[in-house]
């Protein structure tokens, strides 16, 4: 079993990226679901993979006013987490990256097989210790839904992600199929794991743009993500402000998060799509026009910021960020 931190060990609330922990405040404008590198089963000939590609990228969400970005990858996805740090000092952006296990679909019989009868402690190393030989720490849980249910892996997983994330702190992100079976995770992390609602992440809710499903999301006390710009076949973009002006309305401003969720290399900037660019110097002005610049930039600082701290384990806070 994986064993709790004591409490009277804690120590100050951190982000912890790839090159270290930072104070929350000083994350900065914050992509809080984009993917550097990333390969699945499912996007055979599309896969992040290349670091100068990266780098690029990054130069280029760097020049639009971008000081961080959350990468959503999880374990057995190609994460690129070796690179990670080196592309981090050299942007001059903040990385954080994902533990986690995606869909099954996502990987190969045997990955699955090889991950052990222990999620969580899997989970737990990653966050703590390092992913593999890099030494490199994720800095949050990512795992998944089904299109409106769960399935025995999702269940499976999301029970391990409660059990790091007792031991850890780190929140969990989840992505929604389809921005279905929000209820579903709640229900599951929240109320069967005891997971605290704020330490929930509930992703692609553009996708499925119900107002009163988007309400009873909110109601829960969690984290709503809205990051899909660099997606072209999502046709409910359109309604992305008005989504948000009603959940900030009802008093849920505190709760969103906006992401680009870029996932193939045709739709980075620097191959001539949206990419993580388009989020600064497109989505952000077009959502101001409708909701206002300070509560975007709520949604672009404070709010990842918030989404993002821990209360590390005593024994693995103590590395803070360096020129490394």
């Amino acid at each position: 079993m994986v064993r709790r931190p004591a409490p009277e060990a804690a120590v100050r609330a951190a982000v912890r990226t790839v090159r270290g922990d930072i104070a929350p405040e000083a994350l900065g404008v914050c992509d809080a679901h984009d993917h550097l590198f990333l390969r699945s089963p499912r996007l055979p000939g599309q896969e992040l993979s290349d670091p100068a590609a990266a780098a690029a990228e990054l130069a280029a969400f760097r020049a639009a006013g971008g000081a961080a970005v959350v990468q959503w990858t999880p374990h057995g996805m190609g994460r690129g987490a070796a690179e990670l740090p080196g592309l981090a000092r050299e942007s001059g952006v903040h990385i954080v990256a994902a533990t986690g296990l995606h869909q099954a679909v996502h990987y190969a019989p045997e990955l699955l097989a090889g991950v052990g009868a222990d999620l969580a402690e899997l989970f737990v190393a990653e966050l703590t210790e390092g992913i593999g030989d890099t030494g490199v720490r994720a800095g949050m849980i990512k795992v998944a839904g089904g299109f409106h249910g769960l399935d025995a892996h999702a269940r499976w997983t999301m029970t391990a992600a409660a059990e790091a994330h007792r031991a850890t702190g780190a929140v969990i992100g989840v992505h929604l199929e389809g921005g279905t079976a929000a209820q579903d995770v709640i229900e599951l992390l929240c109320g069967e794991q005891g997971v605290p609602p704020r330490r929930v992440i509930l992703g692609h809710l553009n996708r499925f743009p119900d107002p009163g499903m988007l309400r009873r999301a909110a109601e829960t006390g969690a984290f709503l993500a809205f990051d899909g710009p660099s997606r072209a076949h999502h046709a409910t973009d359109w309604r992305l402000p008005e989504a948000l002006r009603a959940l900030a309305d009802a008093g849920h401003g505190a709760q969103l998060l906006l992401g680009g969720d870029t996932t193939t290399a045709a739709a980075r900037s620097v191959n001539g799509g949206p990419g993580m660019p388009h989020l600064l110097r497109r989505q952000r002005l077009w959502l101001a026009e409708t909701l206002g610049p300070e509560l975007v930039t709520r949604m672009l600082t404070v709010n990842p910021a918030r989404a993002f701290a821990a209360v590390w384990p005593p024994e693995s806070a103590g590395r803070r960020a360096t020129g490394a």
